[in-house]
């Protein structure tokens, strides 16, 4: 579990640059994430998201600057974060000719976790996620909310401090979505963890986050907007206004900016966790 008490950021970017083949993806990116925050990061296409979430993972390094997660270099000490840091991307990618418990197991030996402790932790999480009874059914056999509930299983299971989602609701029906959004930060808080969401959708943001940046093209941030506990309609509709206001910038603003590709030409596939 993660240590909510210390003071040090979870996350921070310190004048982040990324640039892939002369257009620059993000630009003198600051910020912080503490230690068991929920944070979303929305943004129109192409405003940086992804690499944010790459240089996050430590799949590319900075241009320039300084990303460090947990106080330490996320691409020069990419093995230090294994088990630490779990993904649940919008495509559920799991295994096709693996069960859900198999599944879930699979994520746990490439975290490195003792294979004594797979069963116990693999019927935890499946029960937990409402897929008790359902273990031994192949990927083809369940429900795009159902295999996403695997997804979150095997990210859940390996214990990590940092949980990243990539779009993780968007591919799902509203009904479905709406109820496992309120699950995952039912879990994030509960377990102490740090979350971290990206997200197109307005309204996602809102309901995920205690906080949400708000990045603009070419990759800085534009705003960074405290959601309100319980907020009623009135206070929805302001920071909504906010949000909106805060993505597209006035064309002349930026026009010296190249927009970029949000994650690079070539950047790596990132495997299950």
């Amino acid at each position: 579990m993660t240590d909510t008490t210390r003071t040090s950021p979870a996350i921070s970017f310190r004048s982040v640059a990324k640039e892939f083949s002369g257009h620059r993806a993000v630009r003198e990116l600051d910020l912080d994430i503490a230690y068991g925050e929920l944070v979303s990061v929305v943004g129109v296409t192409g405003c940086g998201k992804s690499t944010m979430f790459n240089l996050i993972l430590g799949l590319v390094p900075p241009t320039q600057g300084a990303v460090r997660v947990e106080g330490h270099d996320p691409y020069e000490e990419f093995a230090w974060f294994r088990r630490r840091v779990a993904v649940v991307f919008q495509d559920s990618r799991l295994l096709p000719w693996r069960t859900a418990f198999q599944n879930v197991c699979i994520g746990m030996k490439f975290a490195g976790v003792p294979k004594a402790e797979w069963p116990d932790q693999a019927h935890h999480w499946l029960t937990t996620l409402g897929l008790g009874g359902r273990e031994q059914a192949f990927p083809h056999q369940l429900s795009g909310g159902q295999r996403q509930r695997v997804s979150l299983a095997r990210a859940f299971a390996v214990d990590p401090d940092l949980i990243l989602c990539d779009e993780s609701f968007s591919a799902l029906d509203e009904i479905t979505a709406t109820s496992l959004r309120a699950e995952f930060v039912a879990l994030v808080r509960e377990g102490g963890k740090t979350g971290v969401v990206i997200t197109h959708s307005i309204d996602e943001a809102m309901t995920l986050g205690d906080r949400i940046l708000v990045l603009r093209p070419p990759g800085h941030l534009a705003a960074d907007l405290t959601v309100p506990t319980a907020p009623d309609r009135d206070e929805l509709d302001r920071l909504r206004g906010k949000i909106l206001e805060n993505m597209s910038p006035p064309a002349a603003a930026e026009s010296t900016e190249t927009p970029a590709p949000e994650s690079g030409p070539g950047t790596p596939a990132v495997p299950a966790p």
